[in-house]
């Protein structure tokens, strides 16, 4: 079973539902893939491995790029830490909010999958991307049953994106929709 299987399994199992879509994750292939060589990539979410798993895949047999995968919740991130990793992975039980000021012009590809990093903190993300470096935010269709506040927070993150100076930037309506950026 390929590490992608695995981590959708991993997920149903421990029953944990907020894993990317697939959608989500083919995309997140396509950027891994095209992550110049010894690049850096960062994850702010774990969960159960699943976008990980979707970046290793777009890296293939590669070496070269490393993966950092933040997950705040360790029970969580038990749930991905199960797998056997190439050696490039690093699975961290950490706060993003109190990881990325230290990560300034660090990462070629974020995808920010937690609400540390993206609700919260979105700043400190978009500071973490070198000139070029893309950042992936999903779940960014408004579903009508979330809570009103949630909303709100979701279309301050969209604006944030959308108008940020140093900033280009792509609404989707792909897998769980998606705002995608480049910085300049």
């Amino acid at each position: 079973m390929n590490l992608v299987d695995a981590a959708y399994q991993r997920a149903e199992t421990s029953g944990f539902p907020m894993s990317c879509e697939q959608p989500v994750g083919r995309l997140l292939a396509v950027f891994a893939a095209s992550i110049r060589p010894g690049g850096h990539i960062l994850e702010l979410g774990t969960g159960a491995g699943v976008g990980v798993a979707w970046l290793v895949a777009g890296l293939g047999e590669r070496t070269d790029v490393t993966v950092t995968s933040l997950e705040l919740d360790e029970k969580v991130a038990a749930v991905a830490a199960g797998e056997t990793w190439p050696s490039y992975v690093d699975l961290r039980v950490a706060d993003a909010l109190a990881f990325l000021p230290s990560a300034v012009g660090m990462f070629d590809l974020i995808f920010a999958d937690a609400q540390g990093g993206k609700i919260e903190g979105l700043d400190l993300t978009i500071a973490a991307l070198r000139p070029r470096g893309i950042l992936v935010v999903d779940d960014m269709r408004v579903v009508d049953d979330w809570p009103e506040d949630f909303k709100a927070r979701q279309a301050g993150v969209r604006q944030m994106l959308t108008s940020h100076p140093d900033l280009v930037s792509v609404e989707l309506d792909h897998g769980s929709g998606m705002v995608i950026s480049t910085r300049r």
